[in-house]
């Protein structure tokens, strides 16, 4: 109730400062036109505050494009290389080996049809060792390129024995 007060009072308040800059504003005017001067720009304080939290608000946005965005996309790969990871293990239980392709834990389910993209839209890498016991699934990162430090790599487990 008390932060209803405080809002309705400094709504009252920012009412009441731009109706004395109008007077002011006014009184401007009439200044310079009385002495041929050009006329001052002037802006209301509603203005002055509302160009602020404009400021506020895009300096934000461009701090959570540039360092919170990036880490949510990695995340996003993370998860969806542990989906398909499960998806892999539930393929070798049902049929006894890994799939040859990646794309074959699809199976017609539309709601798998992007699993096998990355958050940057690039297909996941997906080698099953010559054996066919063990496989190698990882995102090749934002740089698109396989093998560098921004890969995100998940093997399977029977390979890290």
């Amino acid at each position: 109730m008390n932060g209803f007060f405080a809002e309705l009072l400094a709504e009252i308040l920012l009412i009441y400062l731009d109706i004395k800059f109008w007077f002011k504003k006014r009184k401007q005017r009439r200044y310079e036109k009385a002495n041929h001067l050009p006329q001052k720009s002037m802006l209301y304080p509603s203005d002055k505050i509302g160009i602020t939290l404009f400021v506020i608000g895009l300096s934000i946005a461009i701090l959570f494009g540039l360092f919170i965005y990036p880490s949510i996309k990695i995340s996003r790969t993370e998860d969806k290389l542990v989906e398909i990871a499960n998806l892999l293990e539930k393929e070798k239980r049902d049929i006894g080996v890994y799939p040859l392709v990646l794309e074959t834990i699809i199976r017609n389910n539309p709601l798998r049809k992007d699993i096998t993209k990355d958050a940057w839209g690039q297909e996941f890498r997906y080698q099953l060792s010559e054996d066919s016991t063990a496989y190698l699934l990882f995102s090749v990162g934002k740089d698109r390129t396989p093998k560098t430090k921004d890969d995100i790599v998940l093997t399977d487990k029977t390979t890290s024995k």
